[in-house]
C-alpha cells in the first residue's frame, strides 16, 4: 500500500492540468487547506481558511491557481507519511479533503446495486439465503430495469407490473420511482483520507465497499469538483431493516474520501465525471483478489438531479454538501471463510450457520482497498474493525479552536 502512496499512482494522471484542493494535518496548526501540485502542497489559508468557504468564492479555479501562499510540505512526503502504520505524528499527513461540508449519498442509483439491494431485503440481511434469493428476485425481474427512466410513465407501469407480482421493494421505489434515495453518509468531518484505515463494524459479518464519485457542492447548488469515495456499507445490518440504514452507513472511519478534490475547469467538467468508470481491487491478506469496475455512464439518474433533489427550496446546506453518486458495484463473488475473517469470528459464538457458498463477497481485516479512476487518482485504505481503529476526535469545534489560535 505504501508503494502507492505516491503522486504517480495517487494522483490524475493529466497532473499538470489540475487543480487539487487537499487538507493536510500540520503539527501544531492542525487541518490546513492547501493546492497540491506534482512537487508542493501550497498553503491556500490566506484565500479560505476551510475547504467549504473556498467553494463559495467566484472565480474559484482562476483565485486558486493565482494564489501563492507558502509552501506546507512536498507532495512526495505528505503522501508517502499518509500511511496509517507509518505515519509520523510530527510531519504533514494528508486528511480528507473536505470539512464543514454535510456529507450526503444517493443510494440505489444503478440497476445492478438496486438488484442487490432487493436481495439484502428479501434474505433479511441473512447473506446464507442470497443466492437462492438471487434466482428467485432475477427470474421475475430479469433485465427489464436497465432502460428504464425513474419516474418516467414506463417506470410507474412496471411498479404497478411488480407490486401485482408481489416482489415490490421500497428499493424499487427509490431505484426508478420519482424521489431518489438521498441519505446523510457521515458527519461535516468525521470522513478519513487516503492512505488510513476504514471501519467495519464488528457484529456485521456481511459488508463490501462501495467506489463512488463524491461531487463538491456549494451552498448554491453548483457542483465545483469531484473526489473519489469509498462508502462503506453492511449488508447484514441494512438487510435486515432499512431503519438501521444509519447504524449500516455511519460508523467510525466507515466513510473515505480523496485523495483531492479537483476542481472542475475548462479541462475537467461534469461531462467528464458522465463518462467516467472507476476500477476497484480488493486485495486480502489471504490472497483473495477482486476486481471490478463501475461505469457512471450506467447510472439511472442523472447525476444533476441528484444534486437537486439533495439541495432545494425545501433543503438548504449553507456549508455545502459532498454528495456520493452511488455505485454499481455489487460483489457476488464467493469468498471462502479463514480463521481470523469477521465471519469465522462471529461464527465462534454462533455456530446456526456454517455454508459459505453462494454468499458472495465480505470483508476481512486487513484487506487493502483501491478505487481508481484516471482523472481523479487512487483512494487507497485497508479494512479494520471501527472499535479498533484510532476513534475520531478532531471535529468542527477542534478546527474552529485551531483557527482561531493560528490567526493570533
Amino acid at each position: 500500500m505504501k508503494s502507492l502512496l505516491t503522486p504517480q499512482f495517487s494522483l490524475p494522471e493529466d497532473l499538470e492540468q489540475s487543480v487539487l484542493i487537499v487538507k493536510v494535518w500540520i503539527p501544531a496548526r492542525g487541518a490546513v487547506l492547501g493546492k497540491m501540485t506534482k512537487d508542493n502542497v501550497i498553503d491556500l489559508s490566506t484565500l479560505s481558511t476551510t475547504c467549504s468557504g473556498l467553494l463559495e468564492l467566484g472565480n474559484l479555479v482562476a483565485k486558486v491557481k493565482e494564489h501563492n501562499g507558502p509552501e506546507l510540505c512536498k507532495t512526495k512526503d505528505v503522501l508517502s507519511n499518509s500511511h496509517f502504520k507509518h505515519k509520523d505524528p510530527m510531519r504533514a499527513h494528508l486528511m480528507a479533503p473536505c470539512d464543514l461540508q454535510a456529507i450526503k449519498a444517493a443510494g440505489v442509483t444503478f440497476v445492478q446495486s438496486m438488484l442487490e439491494r432487493v436481495i439484502e431485503e428479501q434474505a433479511r440481511g441473512d447473506a446464507s439465503k442470497a443466492q437462492s434469493v438471487r434466482k428467485a428476485v432475477s427470474a421475475v425481474i430479469g433485465e427489464n430495469l436497465s432502460k428504464v427512466v425513474p419516474g418516467s410513465p414506463q417506470a410507474l407501469e412496471l411498479k404497478e407490473a411488480l407490486i401485482k407480482e408481489g416482489v415490490w421493494s421500497q428499493y424499487l421505489e427509490v431505484g426508478i420511482g420519482v424521489d431518489a434515495e438521498i441519505f446523510t453518509k457521515s458527519q461535516p468531518m468525521s470522513a478519513v483520507g487516503t492512505g488510513a484505515e476504514i471501519g467495519i463494524h464488528p457484529k456485521s459479518v456481511w459488508n463490501n465497499p462501495e467506489p463512488e464519485i463524491v461531487l463538491a457542492v456549494n451552498s448554491l447548488g453548483e457542483c465545483v469538483g469531484a473526489s473519489l469515495g469509498n462508502d462503506v456499507n453492511l449488508r447484514d445490518f441494512e438487510g435486515r431493516s432499512a431503519l438501521l440504514l444509519g447504524k449500516a452507513k455511519d460508523n467510525n472511519g466507515s466513510c473515505a474520501i480523496g485523495p483531492c478534490i479537483r476542481l472542475f475547469d475548462d479541462q475537467f467538467g461534469i461531462d467528464d465525471i458522465r463518462s467516467c468508470e472507476l476500477e476497484l481491487e480488493i486485495r486480502g491478506e489471504d490472497g483473495f483478489l477482486l476486481k471490478g469496475s463501475s461505469a457512471l455512464s450506467k447510472i439511472s439518474r442523472e447525476p444533476l438531479d441528484l444534486v437537486s433533489q439533495t439541495l432545494n427550496e425545501c433543503h438548504q446546506y449553507p456549508d455545502g454538501f459532498m454528495l456520493f453518486l452511488g455505485t454499481m458495484f455489487a460483489p457476488t463473488q464467493d469468498r471462502p471463510m479463514t480463521e481470523g475473517s469477521l465471519k469465522a469470528e462471529y461464527e465462534k459464538k454462533d455456530t446456526s450457520n456454517k455454508n459459505s457458498s453462494g454468499e458472495g463477497f465480505t470483508h476481512k481485516i486487513g484487506d487493502q482497498v483501491r478505487i481508481y479512476t484516471p482523472r481523479l487518482g487512487t483512494l487507497i485504505n485497508r479494512v479494520n474493525q471501527s472499535n479498533l481503529i484510532p476513534p475520531w476526535t478532531y471535529g468542527v469545534s477542534a478546527l474552529m479552536k485551531d483557527l482561531q489560535a493560528f490567526k493570533h
